[in-house]
C-alpha cells in the first residue's frame, strides 16, 4: 500500500512539528493499522485501535492549529479522511456478510425443524 500520510515521513513529522502534528501522525498510523486489521477481518484489534485514536484525536484538537501547520493539519485530515472512508467500507462489507450468514441460518433452522415435523419429531 502506497504512503497516505502527507507529510515524508512520520519521523521527520515528530521531529519537526508541534505536538499537534505528531499526535494527528500518530492517528493516521493506527488509522492505517485499523485498515490492516480489517482486511484480516480482526474486528476486536480494530475496536481498541479506536478507541485510542478517538482518545488522541480528542487531545489533538484541544487547542487551536499552529497557522504554520495549517496546510499540514488540513493535509492530514484529508488523509484521514480518506482512510475512514476505506474503513468503513470494509466494515460495511463485513457486516452484510454477517447478516447474510445469519439469514442463511435462519433458513437451515427453518428447514431442520420442518424436516423434523414432517418424520414425526424423530
Amino acid at each position: 500500500m502506497a504512503e497516505v500520510l502527507p507529510f515524508p515521513g512520520t519521523e521527520t513529522v515528530a521531529a519537526a512539528a508541534s505536538p499537534q502534528c505528531r499526535r494527528l501522525a500518530r492517528v493516521l498510523l493506527m488509522t492505517q493499522e485499523m485498515l490492516e486489521h480489517a482486511r484480516e477481518e480482526d474486528w476486536d484489534a480494530v475496536a481498541e485501535r479506536e478507541r485510542e485514536r478517538r482518545d488522541d484525536l480528542r487531545r489533538c484538537f484541544t487547542e487551536a492549529t499552529p497557522a504554520e501547520h495549517g496546510e499540514l493539519v488540513a493535509e492530514a485530515l484529508a488523509a484521514l479522511l480518506h482512510l475512514n472512508e476505506e474503513l468503513m467500507a470494509l466494515l460495511a462489507a463485513a457486516r452484510e456478510r454477517v447478516l447474510e450468514q445469519g439469514v442463511a441460518q435462519v433458513r437451515t433452522r427453518t428447514a431442520i425443524d420442518r424436516y423434523r415435523d414432517v418424520n414425526g419429531g424423530r
